[in-house]
């Protein structure tokens, strides 16, 4: 046990002459099985990004491990909250990550936790007594002389004019990266009157959205219509990837002297916030456009539009000296 796993106590040896050591569980090896059965429900009940970030989850952990000791695995059963509470710690002081994001990854190693207490290889769950709360995120949009602003420019570089259309067209429909990332012309369609909608279910939820094209939308499909990239992948927009995108966003966060960080899903709060409930769109509307599941979530935005104006009218007040 020492040459192999680095380390043996009392109750493994115990087990092993119980014969006990033939169906014992390890922990990675079970991570692992679970992201191969995940693997194989991508684009049925996941995305590819979420099965990355649930082998990010085990790589941090195993990380944290081989601080200690060597191993290449260890029992399941030996998980306990003292792991949990060390993996924790880790995350946030090595790997640097915030509140709502460790959250996140304790949700992962939750999930298999679950799974091995469903089927008795944990009889003691490790998270008991463990709460995590999350923290509060302020939601970043532009206003709609921002908007104006970063529409009209042209930067004479083709990746940053890339993105700004991309990031204006999901101003303007709110659309998150993955959904404007897999849009395609068949998701385009024209209703009786002759309006053209986006109709596709959003990638996250798989809800039904339905979003009407304004005529800055539509000129900006017809502007990438032929482009390499779209012909090649059969999509509306030749989209970079996420990470990408955000990075480039950032340059012309700079270029403009917009202090807000701007990310591809600032674009879906700004159609949320400025585009649509600024403009008096009826909350059950634009929940519908955005995919919600229902109104609560939705309601969200109402709340930060209530911020907005309040912030507005104290604009108001120091012009008028009060």
């Amino acid at each position: 046990m020492i040459e192999r796993d680095g380390y043996a106590d009392p109750l493994t040896i115990k087990e092993y002459l119980q014969g006990k050591h033939i169906s014992q569980k390890m922990f990675y090896a079970t991570f692992e099985e679970h992201n191969e059965r995940m693997a194989q429900l991508v684009g049925i009940e996941f995305d590819a990004v979420t099965l990355s970030r649930y082998r990010l989850c085990l790589r941090y952990f195993k990380e944290m491990v081989s601080r200690k000791t060597k191993v290449a695995d260890f029992p399941i059963k030996n998980l306990n909250g003292e792991m949990i509470s060390e993996f924790e710690a880790f995350l946030k002081i090595e790997k640097r990550v915030a509140q709502n994001t460790m959250i996140r990854y304790m949700k992962f190693l939750k999930k298999v936790v679950n799974l091995a207490i469903a089927n008795g290889w944990i009889t003691v769950n490790p998270f008991a007594g463990i709460k995590f709360s999350e923290r509060k995120v302020v939601k970043v949009f532009l206003t709609i002389e921002e908007v104006n602003t970063i529409r009209t420019k042209e930067f004479g570089i083709e990746r940053l004019d890339i993105v700004r259309d991309i990031f204006i067209f999901c101003c303007y429909t709110g659309l998150a990266f993955i959904d404007v990332y897999n849009l395609k012309p068949e998701h385009i369609t024209e209703d009786a009157h002759g309006q053209k909608w986006i109709y596709k279910q959003r990638q996250k939820t798989e809800v039904e959205s339905f979003v009407p094209l304004l005529e800055y939308p539509l000129q900006l499909i017809e502007k990438y219509r032929n482009h390499p990239m779209c012909r090649a992948n059969k999509t509306v927009f030749p989209v970079y990837a996420n990470q990408k995108m955000n990075s480039y966003l950032k340059e012309i966060a700079d270029f403009f002297g917009i202090k807000k960080h701007l990310t591809m899903h600032t674009a879906r709060y700004t159609f949320a916030t400025t585009i649509t409930l600024a403009n008096n769109v009826k909350l059950e509307n634009v929940s519908k456009m955005l995919g919600h599941t229902n109104t609560r979530m939705t309601l969200h935005y109402a709340h930060i539009m209530n911020e907005s104006l309040a912030q507005e009218m104290n604009k108001v007040a120091a012009i008028m000296g009060e």
